[in-house]
């Protein structure tokens, strides 16, 4: 039976958002990464099963390539294994320019041999290391968000990959620590500006928090004014709209910003990104016609990328949600909008929503997850010692890449 949405209920159009003082002449610079300069100075955040590359596409055209677009997170051991589902995450599209990737490991000998295979093979413009995932399977490995603990290891990591890297730029993602009792990121700064990091991103939340509650963008001010003026520091946490750049920008001192679930569902806050650094105030507004364009276009995007339409459809379900919140869609036409296995079932669902609607005020706002869970898994001992530099164990270094 076909399910057409309820018109009485459909959602006026969301008044646009108040718009920020346009930046002063000279207020902001360009983000300089090595040697390379990003305007505005903007960064994808890498999303485990998002940041691939048709969706790295969907942003770099709302934006007219401007910005940085980092990969999925890639497992060092995975690359040097030279995994087949690595592999293929770590591929391009040769518009993409700067190439920018993200890389997870815990052994220091493995992340040099990742990294020295990149710069050797011309793979990536950019490396990215991941000492900020929060999800157990990584922290109980002692990765991500619970690396920087350990001070030595956290060091000895940094020394291999920039000395590895062969003048490629090297960059760091980290949270504020484990927990409120357990802060690391003043001293994995302090580490990563010692051992030659090109940049430095610091999401405001600790492990513990994962994404509840409201990022801490004071920890961002603290870090900027601790670690050297020529290293470049990047906030990350609750960058819903591009308003929102501006002002941590303007409350922190930092010299980029990193965008996250802010984009979830929502490609074109790039392109409002590029336009509130530019001082413009015309932004996405998109009607429901619109937003089903670009439903359809990242799907054929993921099937051309996957080689098979039908995986392309069934990956896309995950982002259905994201692209329709807001908008009177029915609860039916939306689950089966979820489930939808070809282009052509996607496009017909579609076209039984309402296409005349406009954005809606209730898409703006926070978006993905916004859970918090208080506890981290970490391993047997983790913190019994800051400076112990052992390793977690061969199990650690995670075999698959994308989270």
């Amino acid at each position: 039976m076909t399910t057409t949405p309820d018109r009485a209920q459909t959602l006026p159009a969301a008044a646009p958002a108040p718009a920020p003082a346009p930046p002063a002449a000279g207020e902001f610079k360009p983000l300089t990464i090595g040697p390379m300069q990003v305007w505005p100075p903007v960064v994808l955040a890498p999303m485990a099963g998002i940041t691939n590359a048709p969706f790295r596409t969907l942003c770099r055209e709302q934006s007219g390539g401007k910005g940085l677009y980092v990969s999925e997170m890639i497992t060092t051991r995975a690359l040097v294994e030279r995994n087949a589902k690595t592999m293929q995450l770590i591929h391009f599209d040769p518009s993409e320019k700067p190439r920018s990737v993200q890389l997870y490991g815990v052994d220091p000998a493995t992340v040099g041999k990742a990294v020295r295979m990149i710069a050797d093979e011309n793979l990536a413009d950019h490396i990215d290391l991941n000492f900020g995932c929060p999800v157990p399977k990584v922290t109980r490995k002692g990765g991500g968000s619970a690396l920087p603990y350990k001070r030595n290891l956290l060091r000895e990591i940094l020394r291999e990959a920039v000395a590895g890297a062969g003048g490629l730029p090297v960059t760091m993602k980290m949270r504020k620590g484990i927990n409120d009792e357990h802060l690391t990121y003043l001293d994995a700064g302090r580490i990563g500006a010692e051992e030659g990091v090109s940049a430095i991103a610091l999401h405001g939340r600790t492990a513990a928090q994962h994404y509840g509650g409201t990022a801490d963008w004071s920890a961002i001010a603290r870090l900027r004014e601790s670690v050297p003026a020529e290293v470049p520091v990047l906030g990350n946490g609750d960058i819903w709209a591009a308003g929102d750049a501006l002002r941590m920008m303007r409350e922190t001192g930092c010299d980029g910003v990193v965008v996250g679930r802010g984009c979830l569902g929502r490609p074109w806050l790039f392109k409002d990104l590029v336009a509130v650094f530019e001082g413009e105030s015309d932004y996405a507004r998109p009607s429901f016609a619109d937003v089903s364009r670009a439903m359809l276009r990242h799907a054929e995007l993921l099937g051309q990328w996957m080689g098979d339409e039908t995986r392309g459809v069934v990956d896309f379900r995950k982002h259905v949600a994201w692209y329709t919140k807001g908008f009177s869609v029915g609860s039916e036409l939306r689950v089966r909008l979820a489930n939808a296995g070809s282009l052509a079932e996607l496009a017909d669902l579609l076209s039984q929503v309402g296409q005349e609607q406009l954005w809606p005020a209730s898409a703006d706002g926070p978006r993905g997850r916004t859970s918090g869970n208080g506890r981290v898994v970490l391993p047997e001992g983790w913190l019994d010692d800051p400076y112990d530099c052992a390793l977690p164990g061969v199990e650690a270094e995670m075999d698959t890449s994308g989270g």
